[in-house]
């Protein structure tokens, strides 16, 4: 058998210039969303995090805060480097419309605003982490990409 058969695949090497990208098998997935994605698959991940909770959980207003956690981060990740600074501007949004499904809507519509209400006033503690993480993830991408571009001639 010969030598090279038996050393397993070749390694995928990065094109003139570029990083070297895993195998495909083994990709993350990358999505660059604009500030509308990105806030669109925000308000849409809570609404089914705040279904979810309800279901699982019986509304659970402490794992609904642990949960807007990973979506923060998600969306400070996935926005593309033009639209950063719209990241944390929809997390607030997303946190408010995925607390209708948590609330406690037992008195109709205004029962279950005023269970968003009491959810926001109890749970700022999550709305605000989530945000500043985000906040903070933004912005440090947001300066690496500023000076990268400087570098470029």
């Amino acid at each position: 058998m010969p030598v090279a058969a038996r050393r397993g695949p070749e390694p995928v090497r990065a094109a003139a210039g570029g990083p070297a990208s895993a195998p495909p098998g083994r990709r993350f997935p990358n999505p660059r969303l604009t500030g509308l994605g990105g806030g669109l698959f925000c308000v849409a991940a809570m609404l089914l995090l705040g279904a979810l909770d309800a279901l699982l959980f019986g509304s659970s207003l402490i794992a609904y805060g642990v949960l807007f956690l990973p979506v923060c981060v998600l969306t400070a990740l996935w926005v593309r480097p033009g639209d950063l600074l719209t990241a944390p501007v929809a997390l607030p949004i997303a946190f408010g419309a995925g607390l209708f499904p948590v609330a406690d809507g037992s008195a109709g519509f205004l029962g279950s605003l005023m269970g968003v209400f009491t959810g926001l006033a109890t749970q700022a503690g999550w709305l605000y982490g989530g945000t500043l993480i985000a906040g903070v993830m933004v912005l440090v991408r947001r300066v690496r990409w500023v000076r990268s571009r400087r570098r470029r001639p």
